[in-house]
């Protein structure tokens, strides 16, 4: 007859593995830090710097918290891609923590933890939002605090977390909305599987009052302004649905690591059958319910991500059971180590930014930190061949934020006035006085023929070249100067505006 294996203490109670943990963390916020000045900004980096400088309760697009970030970044760390990057390298450090510690809540020991830890470092999603500020890079950190404190409700059944859920979820309303959707599948999933008990009493409704609390002032903006982000969020399901549900599950492995795979299918299997972890079988269900809600919205596959990382906590307990023998471990070792340069190859700015296109298809938003100096310099250069005596009322208009946000950004070293553009929340910050009613430069992709709708008199005077073989949405860009406008800035702007 078998003897049972041994279990470790029900509930969390063993051993953080503090320093190890934290040799992982630190290990991961060095080498970030190290590559942070690489590149340079991306395209959402230059438009949360523009947010940032008109603060608000909300855009268009999103809710404030990021922004907000990026800007008081800069103010404390320096006006440069690794000081905006500051913030987002420390988040990433302590969202490997989140996963170390949500290991433990799960009955994993100190191994499992560190593999925990390991695993989250070496997962290319991690990496890439960690490399950069973006919304993702915050709510990933979010998630994974909620499904923290979603484990120590379910364990111990004390109604208290629920204040706690209350603000980590009203806090995460703060910086993007679909925190909904993991809120909603966790309390499906407790619906469904248990245990039912804490969705029972007054700490429950305690905790929702802290949440709506925490998010009513974007909540109040956005419906102040006729729910815009709804909008932006239908046209990215038109846009691109069909091809995020096509894409779904492959991408899912690739920005995870395919090598974590058997990882977290061991710890979706674990959470649904070892009865030493009945609390908290709802984890597993959650991560279901979460794709069908994704795939219904037709939403981006990385946003199921965060509990795919908790599925792989859950399998670093028996990922550190089985290898125990020296041959396993070498095996797992081998696997950590190509994970690690796999996803840093496609996640981090490692390569030279010529090479950047053997990635870019991976991960297209490598290119997207590549060419915004030379964005500027080359509107700069056509800027600077208008007559002076016109250039008082003259006006540069961009066809998209990552545009205006480089002209905003770079265009006071070459003596630019501000960009204007209709794009997402640039369009709430005001068209040009109607006395701009000269010459407009116009910055724009290929493919828009609406232009003569808007300008007159308008004529090609350059491309943009970026001067490295990265094929990245700016990379040939038109640069058009006008003669005027067929309207009125005023009377014009909005039909300029437009949400993607």
């Amino acid at each position: 007859m078998r003897t049972p294996r041994p279990q470790a203490p029900i509930g969390g109670r063993v051993e953080f593995a503090g320093l190890p943990v934290a040799i992982v963390a630190i290990g991961l916020v060095a080498l970030l830090g190290a590559l942070s000045p690489r590149y340079g900004f991306h395209r959402d980096e230059l438009y949360f710097l523009l947010a940032g400088s008109h603060p608000a309760w909300g855009y268009v697009d999103q809710p404030p918290l990021t922004p907000l970030l990026a800007k008081g970044a800069t103010a404390l760390f320096g006006d440069s891609p690794a000081g905006l990057r500051v913030l987002a390298t420390l988040a990433c450090g302590v969202t490997v923590l989140m996963v170390a510690l949500i290991a433990r809540e799960l009955d994993g020991g100190r191994r499992a933890q560190v593999l925990a830890a390991l695993s989250a470092a070496v997962s290319g999603f991690v990496l890439a939002v960690g490399h950069m500020v973006s919304t993702a890079t915050f709510d990933l950190l979010a998630w994974l605090v909620i499904a923290w404190l979603a484990l120590r409700l379910l364990r111990t059944g004390d109604g208290r977390w629920w204040l706690g859920l209350g603000a980590a979820v009203g806090l995460a309303a703060e910086n993007k909305y679909l925190v909904g959707m993991l809120v909603l599948a966790l309390l499906a999933a407790v619906f469904v599987v248990g245990p039912r008990g804490v969705l029972r009493g007054r700490w429950l409704v305690a905790g929702v009052v802290v949440a709506l609390v925490l998010a009513a002032p974007n909540l109040w903006w956005q419906a102040t302004h006729d729910w815009p982000q709804l909008t932006v969020a239908g046209g990215i399901s038109s846009d691109d649905g069909a091809e995020n549900r096509v894409l779904f599950v492959p991408m899912q492995i690739a920005f995870l690591s395919p090598l974590l795979v058997p990882v977290w299918i061991a710890g979706f299997l674990r959470l649904w059958r070892d009865p030493a972890l009945r609390w908290a079988r709802a984890l597993a269900p959650a991560y279901l319910f979460l794709c069908v809600f994704v795939l219904a919205s037709g939403g981006k596959p990385y946003y199921a991500l965060p509990l795919l990382l908790v599925l792989t906590a859950a399998g670093c307990e028996p990922l550190a059971r089985w290898m125990r023998g020296r041959r396993r471990a070498a095996t797992v070792i081998a696997a950590g180590v190509v994970a690690a340069v796999s996803s840093a190859l496609i996640a981090l700015p490692v390569l030279p930014a010529d090479s950047i296109s053997v990635v870019n298809a991976i991960n297209a938003e490598q290119g997207e930190q590549v060419g915004w100096p030379e964005l500027t310099s080359a509107a700069a250069a056509q800027w600077s061949a208008i007559p002076p005596e016109q250039r008082s009322h003259a006006v540069i208009f961009t066809e998209n934020y990552g545009e205006a946000g480089a002209i905003a950004r770079y265009g006071p070293r070459h003596g630019l006035p501000r960009p204007y553009s209709g794009h997402m929340s640039n369009a709430d910050w005001g068209p040009p006085p109607d006395a701009a009613n000269g010459p407009v430069l116009v910055i724009r992709q290929s493919g828009d023929g609406t232009i003569g709708r808007f300008f007159t008199g308008c004529r090609e005077v350059g491309r943009v070249n970026t001067g490295r073989d990265v094929d990245n949405e700016e990379q040939g860009a038109h640069l058009t100067l006008c003669s005027g406008t067929t309207r009125p800035w005023s009377a014009l702007w909005p039909d300029l505006r437009h949400y993607y």
